[in-house]
């Protein structure tokens, strides 16, 4: 009976991981480019199978209108500098700060393919490719990466992402750049309500089936030395 308690102990570590899944995905429902985590059940065992995956599906489009506001359609993430350190996203909220230089929401520098970019016009135009026009000037193409292996990514918070995987740049950027516009979070609100309700039933029944053990384990306990 010792290893009964432990394996549902672990269905319901389980369900405890999913939901904190759950709850993330539903706290970013409306920040700009966030990729919903995703986590596979084995279906035989009820266990999850591995670590939360990001899916990378295109989000909804606003359109804003504001030239430095940016969206990926198709695979790609745009750069940013966060002390010292190349991390990923698709949130392509974007300004200039004091000194022209354009950063994402955060503050951090966008990266160019020649590095942080600035920008001295008021009449910025960037292509699908990225190539930026800064008045009559060629000024940059912005730094995209495509990622060849998605399970290597992970979230760092703030719609920022860390990317552990090799070769990321060296991959031909074949998603289109939109300027005027912002990517929403592809979290489908319909689906996380489903999987949380589906998550919640599952973990009422292992929580009753916790109960009926400990009930049927006391009333064995209660009865030692009856037949005695």
């Amino acid at each position: 009976m010792s290893t009964i308690i432990p394996g549902i102990a672990r269905y319901l570590s389980n369900d405890v991981d999913a939901l904190d899944v759950l709850s993330q995905n539903v706290a970013n429902m409306r920040t700009s480019g966030y990729r919903a985590e995703r986590l596979a059940t084995d279906f035989r065992t009820g266990l999850l199978e591995n670590s939360p995956t990001l899916d990378l599906a295109d989000g909804g489009l606003s359109t804003t209108g504001h030239p430095l506001d940016l969206a990926i359609r198709g695979p790609g993430f745009f750069v940013v500098n966060v002390n010292g350190q190349s991390l990923l996203t698709r949130n392509g909220q974007f300004h200039l700060d004091a000194d022209r230089q354009l950063v994402d929401a955060a503050g951090h520098p966008v990266m160019g393919q020649s590095g942080p970019i600035t920008l001295n016009h008021s009449n910025v135009h960037i292509d699908a490719s990225g190539a930026i026009t800064d008045g009559n000037d060629e000024v940059d193409t912005l730094q995209i990466v495509n990622v060849d292996k998605p399970g290597e990514l992970r979230e760092m918070g703030n719609g920022l992402y860390g990317y552990s995987g090799t070769s990321a740049t060296d991959a031909e950027f074949i998603g289109r750049v939109q300027q005027g516009a912002l990517e929403q979070s592809n979290v489908d609100p319909g689906e996380q309500i489903v999987r949380l309700m589906a998550l919640t039933r599952h973990a009422q029944s292992v929580q009753r089936a916790i109960q009926a053990y400990d009930a049927a384990l006391q009333a064995g306990i209660n009865h030692i030395g009856d037949n005695s």
